[in-house]
């Protein structure tokens, strides 16, 4: 009994790491949302205004802020995406690392495996974050 308790806590050991991992994601998804839902918002608040202006250089500017608005939900739709593909590529991990321990089946490869796959997956949730990010500050100098 005093061995399996001891492996037990080795597998929780191993397994805390990827939980933190997790926990970073989903306040990364948190984020994500928000900025979606801002974006979302000043979008249909835009749309009921192009109609009404009159000036054909502020409808341009108007247009092309709205058109930029959908890239960035575009953007943060797929950071979303793909946060959310790597939380569960995390979620494999640990439950891999106890079913294999439990079991003693050699899934150690998969387990890299699926961790690395999630790390790549944060990498471009990143990138496209900061993608979203940079259109947006570029919208601000543009339209000031």
């Amino acid at each position: 009994m005093d061995l399996y308790v001891s492996a037990l806590t080795h597998v929780i050991q191993l397994a805390v790491a990827p939980v933190f991992l997790l926990t970073s994601i989903a306040g990364f998804l948190g984020v994500l949302s928000g900025r979606l839902g801002r974006i979302v918002d000043r979008a249909r608040d835009l749309e009921e205004k192009v109609m009404l202006v009159e000036d054909m250089n502020r409808q341009k500017r108007v247009e092309y802020e709205l058109k930029t608005l959908w890239r960035r939900v575009q953007l943060a739709n797929k950071a979303i995406g793909l946060c959310t593909a790597a939380g569960l590529m995390v979620c494999i991990v640990v439950v891999g690392l106890f079913v294999g321990d439990y079991w003693t089946l050699l899934i150690g490869e998969w387990i890299v495996a699926f961790f690395v796959t999630a790390l790549i997956l944060l990498i471009l949730a990143l990138i496209l974050f900061l993608k979203e990010v940079q259109l947006a500050t570029r919208i601000l100098k543009r339209i000031t």
